[in-house]
């Protein structure tokens, strides 16, 4: 439209998206784009405007394809946070004292990611993306969390060797998109980029252990080349077995790992998707129940009962 007609309306579409400094195209046609991507593979774009626009085709393409690849690329530190922060349990409708302290590190984290952690009783120490292990231990955390996140996972040996260095001393783990390739890396799994990519909010996903579907919000890249029938042995043999506990119903392509012989799982998908899909949220009390039975008795963990409490959890949700 171009101008707003709704009794409701505040300013034009134009006026909003100057204000939120998002850019906007028409006159294209979507649906061809659609099927040129779904014939040819992701690859790179530009959206031209104004002067810019004005330039020879040829020298937009010029401009197009000089844009550095993805692949290769290191990109977690450059959007990631320059100093920590906390997240209180109180500021999100919690009440009492918090029940475990996580330290979270930002590698493009979502705000909803502490969120939906601290509504669940646990302070957030929300940690910069080159943070070592001493920064770490430094808020003596019940778990460690890491983030979602931009770039190529191939390039992430700071926060592989970090996660290493915390699966050894048995700090409850659990990653999300980036953070599950990171975990698969760190187990000693290779990643590789995919052909499209998984983009939207209605991405079906299996939990293997359950046989249950769940409609999951994905955004990412790249993917951990792990084997998806039954346990494993690690590369990295000091972690013990693993599992491939989600796939992509689209694809097969892995969508969660879990540790069996460590307290560490991921998952490549987005449980704090606002405003949705939820189907996944459970994913959060199953970092509770791990870090609640490592604490208990972090000399003798047992697989089964957080698997167990895991699945009580979700069917409670």
């Amino acid at each position: 439209a171009r101008r707003p007609s709704n009794w409701r309306a505040e300013r034009s579409l134009d006026e909003e998206l100057v204000a939120q400094g998002i850019v906007g195209i028409q006159g294209v046609d979507t649906r061809a784009i659609t099927r040129h991507l779904r014939e040819r593979g992701a690859m790179e774009a530009g959206i031209f405007s104004g002067a810019a626009a004005a330039r020879p085709e040829a020298e937009l393409l010029a401009e197009v394809k000089a844009q550095a690849p993805m692949e290769g690329s290191r990109l977690a530190e450059e959007v990631s946070i320059d100093a920590a922060y906390v997240v209180e349990p109180a500021d999100h409708g919690w009440e009492g004292e918090p029940r475990f302290t996580v330290a979270a590190l930002d590698l493009g984290i979502k705000s909803m990611t502490p969120h939906r952690l601290a509504e669940r009783g646990v302070r957030v120490h929300v940690l910069p993306a080159a943070s070592t292990l001493a920064d770490v231990q430094a808020v003596n955390p019940d778990g460690v969390f890491m983030s979602n996140g931009p770039g190529d996972p191939a390039t992430a040996d700071t926060q592989v060797g970090l996660l290493r260095d915390v699966l050894e001393t048995r700090t409850p783990f659990f990653g999300i998109c980036f953070g599950n390739q990171i975990l698969g890396r760190a187990l000693g799994f290779g990643t590789y980029k995919l052909r499209y990519g998984h983009r939207g909010i209605n991405q079906p996903v299996m939990d293997r252990r359950t046989g249950k579907v769940e409609i999951t919000s994905q955004n990412h890249g790249f993917a951990v080349g792990a084997p998806t029938e039954g346990p494993t042995a690690a590369p990295e043999e000091r972690f013990g077995r693993v599992e491939v506990s989600h796939v992509s119903l689209n694809d097969d392509v892995v969508e969660g790992l879990s540790c069996l012989d460590i307290p560490a799982f991921s998952v490549q998908y987005h449980p704090e998707a606002a405003a949705g899909p939820h189907d996944s949220a459970y994913l959060f009390d199953r970092f509770i129940v791990l870090m609640a039975a490592e604490k208990k008795n972090p000399a003798t963990p047992d697989p089964a009962d957080v698997s167990k409490a895991t699945t009580d959890a979700k069917e409670a949700k």
